[in-house]
């Protein structure tokens, strides 16, 4: 397992809900990542972020590590969930409020 894919493990198994992203939460740089962001605001989600832009090895390993070439990307309880257009699905629906707020 590579450094980043290490990294990127440690980080999906402490949180329960994280979000790898283009930005921060406050300032993302591309409207996917805004859209995600939006999503888990609105439904009052309790979240970490990895802004990828300021670590090239964990922009690249994410992709490897969840073989999704995009992103953003949602993880929740250790599961990758998709990106932005799998987390609107989700949360049109009311399965993605369950899944981040249902207990471990």
């Amino acid at each position: 397992m590579t450094d980043a894919a290490t990294r990127i493990g440690d980080l999906v198994k402490t949180n329960d809900v994280v979000l790898f992203m283009k930005g921060t939460p406050l300032f993302p740089q591309c409207g996917f990542s805004s859209r995600a962001i939006a999503i888990l605001d609105r439904l009052g989600a309790t979240y970490e972020t990895v802004d990828v832009l300021q670590d090239p090895e964990i922009r690249q390993g994410i992709k490897a590590y969840s073989d999704w070439p995009t992103i953003p990307q949602l993880y929740v309880k250790g599961e990758f969930v998709g990106g932005s257009d799998i987390m609107m699905e989700m949360f049109e629906s009311g399965e993605l409020q369950q899944l981040v707020t249902a207990e471990a």
